[in-house]
């Protein structure tokens, strides 16, 4: 287990950069709205969700409505099925440590626990779940300085958001610099552009994702034929 962690405490350090401005802008925001601190704090430790946290604020102050909160949740967070597929092989032998480290998958987790590249004396089962745990305390950290911050601190807050999308650019660059065959980037990057084109920025996430999965899948079988 500390061998686990010193291998991956290092490679969350740029998940803990973008995370802690994040949620400390999650919990600005949230305070400023009127959330209660506790509240806020919950919805760290129990969604814990990035996106439709931001996304919730508005729902628990608007109207009653279980059903549009509902499949709120589920459009923002569908993307995590797909995450989830590409990863059953590699989490089926976390044994005990899966449970949390499946509750605990986030989109940089995802991206970090998917390249990652863990040397053979040390257990991947822990590093996936140390992983999944550290990314998750730096989302609460931040959480309770926005609280902290919010009750003493009023501005605007708009744009802030951002820094999500420049730690996603931070882990293609370093993963286009890891790989050697850049063709999975590509396709997703030229199948992304197509499907904001096509469709528009607000639904192209999900078609961009099935389509990805079904290019990687023929390219799968045609590779297998040919070995």
């Amino acid at each position: 287990m500390k061998e686990a962690l010193k291998f991956a405490f290092p490679k969350t350090i740029p998940i803990m950069m973008g995370y802690l401005f994040l949620s400390l802008s999650f919990g600005l925001l949230a305070t400023s709205s009127g959330i209660h601190p506790l509240l806020t704090l919950l919805m760290s430790l129990i969604i814990y969700g990035g996106s439709i946290q931001f996304a919730g604020i508005n729902v628990l102050l608007g109207a009653y409505d279980p059903f549009a909160a509902f499949m709120l949740a589920v459009m923002v967070n569908a993307r995590h099925m797909f995450y989830g597929i590409t990863l059953l092989e590699s989490y089926q032998s976390l044994g005990w440590k899966k449970y949390y480290s499946i509750f605990a998958l986030s989109d940089e987790t995802f991206s970090l626990t998917a390249s990652v590249n863990v040397p053979d004396h040390i257990d991947k089962s822990w590093v996936y779940f140390l992983i999944s745990l550290l990314d998750q305390l730096y989302w609460i950290v931040g959480t309770v300085l926005g609280i902290f911050l919010g009750n003493f601190i009023s501005f605007s807050l708009r744009g802030i958001e951002f820094i999500l999308t420049a730690l996603f650019i931070s882990i293609f660059v370093d993963q286009w610099q890891q790989s050697a065959n850049h063709r999975p980037q590509i396709i997703a990057l030229a199948t992304g552009i197509i499907c904001l084109l096509i469709v528009g920025p607000n639904s192209f996430l999900i078609p961009a994702m099935l389509i990805i999965i079904a290019i990687f899948f023929f390219v799968f079988l045609r590779e297998e034929e040919e070995r």
